[in-house]
């Protein structure tokens, strides 16, 4: 299992991390910065409202060629990225309740999302040749505190 990409006090933090996500890792990119500093039960809302399709995400990175929405610009509803996310944010609240802490107050300090083990596969060709046919995965981690 990798390292978290940052140390925290853990007197005072709860962490979470999801290793080899089959979801899109410029999505999940795009998620981390959205949700970074947010409080927890705000960060699920605005979650649940993405895989209900009822809140468009902002794209801020990989934003080429990708479709306008109403009043945010370039983004998208990348419902299979939140879905993963969501389920990352309640583990972390989890480990925050069984070390005691308040759930209601916490915030999230860090949060990112990169590259995971690639999957190889082929895909066969025409007159015996192969093309790559490589599957990404995403890891995601989560650090959360409580809010002052």
């Amino acid at each position: 299992m990798p390292k978290y990409s940052t140390e925290m006090d853990p007197d005072k933090t709860a962490k979470a991390y999801g290793y080899e996500l089959h979801c899109s890792q410029k999505d999940s990119m795009n998620l981390a910065y959205a949700l970074k500093g947010m409080k927890t039960e705000e960060a699920k809302e605005f979650l649940e409202e993405i895989i209900e399709m009822k809140r468009q995400l902002p794209a801020v990175f990989h934003k080429r060629k990708r479709a306008h929405q109403k009043g945010i610009g370039p983004g998208s509803y990348p419902q299979k990225a939140a879905q993963y996310m969501l389920k990352i944010v309640k583990n972390a609240e989890n480990n925050a309740e069984y070390k005691g802490f308040d759930i209601e107050n916490m915030k999230i300090v860090h949060i990112s999302a990169y590259q995971g083990r690639i999957i190889r596969g082929i895909m066969p060709r025409a007159q015996g040749r192969a093309t790559d046919k490589n599957k990404t995965t995403t890891n995601i981690e989560i650090i959360i505190e409580e809010a002052e």
